[in-house]
């Protein structure tokens, strides 16, 4: 009995694992008919990295979380079988994911730097970019966890960030943010006075304070780099049109 209990268990693990690296190597291949398949592995393992951030978070504040999960063109998430129990863990977790992934972006920078690969050198745009975006003040994104923290009405400011995006490059990933974003915006104003909400957002001075330092830091350095590395890329297309 126990022996099948074990085989059952290590067979619940294994369907995980199977889970992760199948949906993994499903993006990277559908990736890779668009991009090529060197970018596209680089990619999705930029998207694990930044999940796994957000994974080591849960499960340093006692969280249970599930194993990531990806879905091509709409990216991975960690589900959560324990939600916070208040703003700050939500918070913690929530910049988990754009500082490690921030990380991974920043090796493959170096390496492709170092090595003069233009391909890797895509792949680390593509991280910055990704934890970029992923940072506006709006939830469902790690920004609007991030901002909660320190002021639910900081989401407001990334409205005009995301219609702007939805301008520039509309698309329909975009169009599901804004609505799950729209969505969260009127629970939180209906909610405002709330007890049980506010009480769910206390933190003192010194977290909030310590919580936008991070934030800003962060948005101000995945800003310059994507800025740097696009410039970058530029060059090099220009360089290769020019030796063609």
């Amino acid at each position: 009995m126990i022996k099948l209990l074990a085989l059952l268990l290590s067979g619940v693990k294994l369907g995980k694992l199977f889970t992760t690296g199948g949906t993994m190597l499903l993006s990277v291949v559908v990736y890779a008919f668009v991009w090529g398949w060197r970018y596209a592995a680089g990619f999705v393992a930029l998207i694990f990295v930044h999940e796994m951030g957000h994974y080591i978070a849960a499960r340093q504040r006692g969280l249970a979380v599930g194993a990531p999960t990806f879905i091509p063109f709409v990216g991975a998430w960690i589900e959560l079988k324990d939600m916070p129990h208040d703003a700050e863990t939500e918070a913690y977790v929530g910049m988990g994911g754009p500082l490690l992934g921030t990380v991974g972006a920043l090796v493959c920078y170096f390496i492709a730097r170092d090595t003069n690969t233009d391909w890797l050198l895509a792949v680390a745009y593509s991280g910055f970019f990704l934890n970029l975006f992923n940072l506006i003040p709006m939830t469902p994104l790690d920004g609007g966890r991030i901002t909660q923290v320190i002021s639910p009405w900081l989401w407001l400011a990334g409205v005009p960030i995301l219609l702007a995006m939805m301008i520039w490059s509309p698309s329909p990933m975009l169009i599901l943010i804004a609505v799950l974003a729209g969505m969260q915006l009127w629970t939180a104003w209906s909610h405002r006075h709330d007890p049980a909400a506010q009480a769910y957002r206390m933190a003192s001075m010194e977290t909030r304070i310590g919580y936008a330092a991070m934030y800003v830091a962060l948005v101000g350095f995945l800003a310059v780099m994507t800025y740097d590395v696009h410039e970058m890329l530029q060059t090099a297309a220009k360089v290769h049109g020019q030796s063609t």
